[in-house]
């Protein structure tokens, strides 16, 4: 690979580390996110305002801070964003008010950018042919992030109480803050953004959404498979730790772990999508997602049968992401940052969408009421893919 690269292959792992310590704190709510509202005395539908808020706040943080992206130095904005969530986490495991965890946990949503800003950073660094590998190695830390931090979170919260778990959250990410600059390299300003104030900067993303309504479409379909994935595991969390099983929530951390597998797949399948085009792998893969939800079912049965769409979502998960990114870093250089802010705002809407009302279908009809949601939101996004594919073929 490095012989295609301008960054080299240790640099590219090393960002995809990077990656994983950043993305893992929106994550370790998931095991634990029955204790944290037994802590705080709060409702199950009412402590999903954590993670939801969370999701919309990084939403926002994606559409107002990303695009800097493409006007500022990458590794001063990362280097600020990293340094806030450092203090964000502290709070986080310290404070004893709902209201005050919930604020913290919102403002770490927010400048949670550095796993977004990255790929846009690497892409401008890498030939078009080796894009969806290269994509594929980055969206891989995000992967490691999103698994690790379930299974961390769940020991760590089974055995040390869940504060413990975003004290060494802050730990890691200090680790992040004297690091991750030293990665990365200045780069000159594009063109196109750098003399633009940042309102006028903010006004281009209209126009960018106009003219690649391909990228939002694209948006949209991983909005809501990433709603599918937040309302499973935080179904999960509730319904195994909940009175009717009474597991504990380092049973949850076992069953992410299993997801691993997606570690080992996604480079070869970004790999594939190289070869058959980013729509139709993406059809390929939401209808495998279909099923796997499909399977969420057996879990009345025997809960340990949720291995099933766990292992199956782990696999084609990741490349329904990859590939979606795909669409909007294939662009030119000097607009990519603000298309992938794009993308990533409406990922994160459909996250946090999906972690209040999947919170709040579980609230009203147990396991059955998060099947039933994620089932909607599955069908949709096969739809809209089917669309995509569809469209594709007829300009070709």
């Amino acid at each position: 690979m490095s012989a295609h690269l301008s960054l080299s292959t240790r640099s590219v792992v090393l960002l995809a580390v990077a990656s994983a310590i950043v993305t893992a704190n929106a994550y370790y709510i998931h095991p634990i996110i029955g204790r944290v509202g037994a802590s705080f005395g709060v409702s199950d539908a009412m402590v999903g305002a954590v993670p939801a808020l969370n999701q919309v706040a990084l939403a926002l943080g994606v559409l107002l801070l990303l695009p800097l992206g493409d006007r500022v130095s990458n590794r001063r904005l990362i280097a600020l964003c990293l340094t806030v969530q450092v203090l964000a986490l502290l709070a986080m495991a310290t404070v004893r008010d709902y209201a005050l965890f919930v604020t913290a946990s919102t403002v770490l949503g927010f400048f949670t950018i550095t796993p977004y800003l990255l790929p846009a950073y690497a892409s401008k660094r890498v030939e078009a042919a080796h894009l969806g590998f290269v994509t594929a190695v980055l969206t891989t830390g995000v992967v490691i992030g999103v698994q690790l931090s379930r299974l961390g979170s769940g020991l760590v919260g089974e055995y040390l109480g869940w504060r413990a778990v975003y004290l060494i959250a802050a730990g890691l990410m200090a680790v992040a803050v004297v690091t991750l600059p030293t990665l990365m390299t200045e780069e000159p300003v594009q063109k196109g953004a750098r003399h633009l104030p940042y309102p006028a900067l903010l006004r281009t993303l209209f126009g960018l959404a106009r003219s690649n309504s391909d990228v939002m479409v694209s948006g949209l379909i991983q909005g809501l498979s990433f709603a599918i994935f937040l309302a499973t595991w935080l179904g999960m969390g509730l319904y195994l730790t909940g009175p009717a099983l009474g597991l504990g929530t380092d049973v949850v951390g076992y069953l992410a772990a299993a997801s691993a597998v997606g570690l080992a797949t996604t480079p070869w399948l970004g790999r594939w999508a190289d070869r058959r085009g980013a729509e139709r792998s993406r059809l390929i893969m939401v209808c495998v997602q279909f099923a796997a939800v499909l399977s969420l079912g057996l879990a009345p049965i025997a809960w340990p049968l949720l291995l099933v769409p766990i292992l199956v979502t782990s696999i084609a998960g990741p490349l329904i992401d990859v590939t979606g990114r795909m669409t909007s870093l294939s662009r030119p250089p000097e607009i990519r940052t603000r298309l992938m802010s794009l993308y990533i705002t409406l990922m994160f809407l459909g996250g946090g969408f999906g972690s209040w009302m999947g919170t709040a279908a579980y609230d009203w009809g147990g396991w059955w009421g998060t099947v039933a949601f994620t089932t909607v939101m599955s069908t949709l996004v096969c739809a809209l893919s089917a669309r995509q594919y569809a469209r594709r073929r007829a300009v070709a």
